[in-house]
């Protein structure tokens, strides 16, 4: 269970999919904040909500740049691997996580695709467990699906047999 030996990455296409998502909700994100600073103007709010306005503006093009940063990282540290006892997860930029899911803790899995991974042929993979759940976020489909299916065979198989 050494995370160093977690050998499956996420699909190639993963930063793509997660900057185009993220630049569908910015641009959705700047035009509310157009919308507030035009009620603003319209209806003379009171100066001090300009100036919130304003620091809210100020983190969104943070946010922004963030976001076109982050899935280039984030699909270098993503990986994982699925053998008959555990699915082990590893992630994170700034803080790593480690985590490791007992087949025999597994209640669900699931495979989904909105507009955007569906354009890319991706699923995404979510299993779920009486207290979490966890998501490998982008998978091509073929892989997705095999990786769903032995998880619920490995989880199957386990509650079997105990």
């Amino acid at each position: 269970m050494n995370e160093l030996k977690l050998e499956h990455k996420l699909a190639a296409d993963m930063p793509k999919v997660r900057m185009i998502s993220e630049t569908i909700g910015n641009i959705i994100g700047f035009i509310v904040l157009g919308v507030l600073f035009g009620a603003d103007a319209y209806f003379e709010w009171p100066k001090w909500i300009g100036w919130i306005l304003w620091g809210v503006f100020v983190f969104t093009i943070l946010g922004t740049i963030w976001s076109l940063i982050e899935p280039k990282y984030l699909y270098r540290s993503w990986r994982y691997q699925i053998d008959e006892n555990y699915l082990q997860l590893t992630y994170g930029i700034l803080k790593k996580q480690w985590v490791t899911v007992p087949m025999t803790k597994i209640q669900s899995v699931s495979t989904s695709q909105g507009p955007i991974l569906r354009k890319y042929h991706l699923r995404a993979i979510k299993v779920e467990t009486m207290g979490s759940s966890h998501e490998i976020p982008a998978l091509e489909e073929p892989i997705a699906l095999e990786v769903r299916e032995k998880i619920a065979i490995s989880a199957r198989l386990k509650e079997v047999d105990e």
